[in-house]
Parts: structure tokens; C-alpha cells; sequence
């Protein structure tokens, strides 16, 4: 999968944001999804738009700037967790989905419809990666 936006250590931002200004391509939501295991109820909630419109957009329909946003931080979202869980999408996929302490037992797929959410559930990211469970 071709990354939208490379995240390196001082975190380019203002790429990030040009990229949510130009707006991104709908399909790359299939794409995601499909690596991550999420349904299409699963990516409307996750770029805060109905089911219906997810579905109407045809794939090389840009996304407004939220959406296209939520989108790449869905990305890096992803790439973080393969990173973690050493590649195996089915393995994040099924993480996703499991309500964890850290997260007052709530699943991180249920937190990834705020900006807030996405870096809460990045956090829970670092702390496996860096051996740090609970």
C-alpha cells in the first residue's frame, strides 16, 4: 500500500495538512479498510459520514478536508499498528475490536471517531511497543 503521508520522528504536520487541504481520493478508504479489517459502518463512523454517502462516493472522488484528515490519520494509525504487531493485519484488525483497561474498556476502534481518540489509541500503541502493558 502506497502511504499518503510518510510520519517521521518530528511528525510532519503541515504535510499532513496540505495533504487534508487537497483532499484524498475515496478509494484510499477501501484500501485502508480492507488492510485493517474494518467494515463500511466501521469507516463512515471513523470519517464522520453516513454509510449512504461513504457508499455514493465513487473512489477517485476527492474527500473534504475532515474526512481526508480522519482518513490519514487512519493511516498512520495503521502503519503504527503493523509496526507492533510485526505486520500481521488480522492481528490489528482483531486489537482493534477488544475493549482494553488502558482505554476504560473501551475498544480502540470506538475511540477513532475524534482526533483525540486516534492519538489515545496511538499511546496504547507505544506502550506495547515499548513492552509497557498496563
Amino acid at each position: 500500500m502506497e502511504l499518503l503521508f510518510e510520519n517521521n520522528l518530528a511528525g510532519d504536520d503541515f504535510a499532513l495538512i496540505k495533504q487534508a487541504r487537497a483532499g484524498v481520493e475515496r478509494g484510499k478508504a477501501d484500501e485502508l479498510a480492507q488492510q485493517a479489517g474494518l467494515t463500511d459502518k466501521d469507516m463512515a463512523r471513523i470519517l464522520s459520514l453516513s454509510e449512504r454517502t461513504l457508499h455514493r462516493l465513487r473512489p477517485e472522488v476527492l474527500l473534504d478536508n475532515n474526512a481526508s484528515e480522519r482518513l490519514l490519520l487512519l493511516e498512520g494509525l495503521i502503519r503504527h499498528g503493523l509496526e507492533v504487531f510485526d505486520g500481521r493485519a488480522q492481528v490489528l484488525g482483531r486489537w482493534l475490536r477488544v475493549p482494553l483497561p488502558e482505554l476504560r474498556r473501551q475498544a480502540p476502534l470506538a475511540l477513532l471517531d475524534t482526533v483525540t481518540g486516534f492519538s489515545m489509541v496511538h499511546a496504547v500503541l507505544g506502550r506495547i511497543e515499548h513492552g509497557v502493558y498496563a
